[in-house]
C-alpha cells in the first residue's frame, strides 16, 4: 500500500510532468504537432499527458524527453535539494507508469536520486507487477546497470533476450533498443540506475 506521503509526492510529481513537458515544449518554440511528430506519438496524447490525464508509457516519455534536449529524471522534480538525500523504507517518491491496459500500471517507480536536469546519474526501485514491464523497446543516451532483488525479469536488450532470477544483475549501452517485462507469477523488484554520459564532462 501507498503511503499517505508517497501518494502526495507521486500526485505532485505528475502534476509536474505535464507543466514540465509544456514549459519544456514552448521554450523549444515546438507546437504540439511538431513535437508529436519528432516523439511519433499524436496530438492528442501529448495534449492530455500536458494537462495531467495520464503518465505514458516508458518508452513515449524517454523519447519526449529527449526531442526537448533534456533528461527523463529533469521531467520530474523532488521536493529535497540538499546535498544528502535518505529514504526510508515507504518514503521514496513514486511514479505509476502506464496503465497495462489494465488497471494496474505497468511498472512503478521508487525514485532513490532527487531529480534534477543536472544530474550525471539516474536511479529507481522498479516495482513490476506480473506481465508488466517497459511496454515497447527505446533507447537513450548513457549506460544502464541494475540488479534483480525479487522476481523474475526479462530483458531485451537489441534483440537478444535475457532471462534474470532474484540476485542477477545486467548492464548494458543505453543506446540500443531495450525493453523488460516481468515473466513471474508474482511481483519483481529491480534497482535500476542511468548514467547521462553526454552529462560526464
Amino acid at each position: 500500500m501507498l503511503t499517505a506521503t508517497a501518494k502526495s509526492d507521486t500526485a505532485d510529481s505528475i502534476e509536474q510532468l505535464g507543466s514540465r513537458v509544456r514549459y519544456a515544449r514552448k521554450r523549444n518554440g515546438l507546437t504540439l504537432k511538431e513535437l508529436g511528430d519528432k516523439v511519433g506519438c499524436s496530438e492528442s496524447l501529448l495534449s492530455k499527458i500536458e494537462r495531467n490525464n495520464i503518465v505514458p508509457s516508458l518508452p513515449v516519455l524517454w523519447r519526449i524527453a529527449e526531442a526537448l534536449g533534456t533528461t527523463f529524471g529533469a521531467l520530474f522534480s523532488d521536493k529535497s535539494l540538499e546535498p544528502v538525500t535518505t529514504y526510508n523504507e515507504g518514503e521514496r517518491p513514486l511514479l505509476s507508469i502506464g496503465t497495462g491496459g489494465g488497471k494496474a500500471p505497468d511498472v512503478v517507480l521508487e525514485r532513490m536520486v532527487p531529480s534534477s536536469e543536472n544530474r550525471t546519474i539516474d536511479a529507481n526501485l522498479h516495482v513490476i507487477p506480473p506481465g508488466g514491464g517497459s511496454s515497447g523497446a527505446y533507447s537513450h543516451s548513457g549506460e544502464e546497470v541494475g540488479y534483480v532483488v525479487s522476481g523474475y525479469l526479462e530483458l531485451t536488450v537489441d534483440g537478444r533476450v535475457h532471462l534474470l532470477g532474484r540476485g542477477g544483475s545486467f548492464f548494458f549501452n543505453s543506446s540500443l533498443p531495450h525493453s523488460y517485462r516481468n515473466v513471474g507469477s508474482s511481483e519483481a523488484r529491480v534497482v535500476w540506475m542511468n548514467s547521462h554520459k553526454s552529462r560526464l564532462r
